[in-house]
């Protein structure tokens, strides 16, 4: 019976240790930081309502679409949302600092339309974007700026002064610029939300696929900048 006893209580024993062994496993492993994905480099997209994909799911919006785009052509870049629904051109203009602090080599400015939704004066906006795009390029950002236009009930004088604003700091800039981010899907009820302005899913992708031909050719520039910079 002694024996007996013995090889119970030595089994006990050890089944306590294994336990205690698996549980100190698990602990480290649960310790053990997890490894980051490593990217070729950073876009990111700033913008309003348009970016950040107002009444659709985040794999819809067309950052997300973006990333998976590129990554389907072979390019391993990370794509940021950092789009703020009812975003105006000053409020881009005032967090464009902490929009930097993303490290991003690519910025798809997307900005503007709540400005003139609003009745702001063009000459403001293009003053707003004119700042952000300048400090971007301080900072050796490549800049795709996405062409806007404006509800043509708001008057001739000023749909035209609006939709001039976006070549005008391109060229001033010399940036890559989407002539118009919302071109064929703009009016059209089937690919719009309710209200006439948001895309649905479907008008991303569509979007998404218009604008990736500037992104790729954005990607080329930073890769130069980048090779600049290690020459130095």
């Amino acid at each position: 019976m002694r024996n007996h006893g013995a090889i119970i209580l030595a089994g006990t024993v050890l089944t306590l240790l294994s336990l205690l062994g698996g549980c100190e496993q698990q602990k480290k492993a649960a310790t053990v930081p997890q490894q980051q994905p490593v990217y070729d480099g950073i876009i990111v997209a700033a913008g309003d309502s348009l970016t950040a994909g107002q009444g659709v799911s985040e794999n819809n919006a067309y950052p997300a679409q973006l990333k998976g785009a590129l990554k389907a052509a072979g390019y391993n870049w990370q794509v940021i949302n950092a789009g703020i629904s009812g975003e105006t051109s000053s409020g881009m203009r005032e967090r464009i600092n902490w929009v930097l602090k993303l490290k991003p080599d690519i910025v798809i400015l997307e900005t503007g339309a709540n400005d003139g939704m609003r009745g702001v004066d063009p000459a403001v906006t293009r003053k707003n974007i004119d700042e952000t795009v300048r400090i971007l390029k301080e900072h050796d950002v490549v800049v795709v700026l996405a062409g806007m236009k404006m509800f043509t009930n708001l008057g001739r004088t000023y749909t035209n002064a609006f939709g001039a604003l976006y070549p005008a700091v391109a060229k001033k800039h010399g940036l890559i610029m989407i002539p118009f981010f919302l071109e064929g899907i703009a009016g059209d009820p089937a690919l719009n939300q309710a209200d006439g302005i948001h895309p649905i899913g479907e008008g991303y992708r569509i979007i998404t696929g218009k604008i990736e031909p500037y992104v790729l050719q954005a990607i080329k520039e930073a890769e130069r900048i980048k090779r600049e910079k290690v020459r130095r």
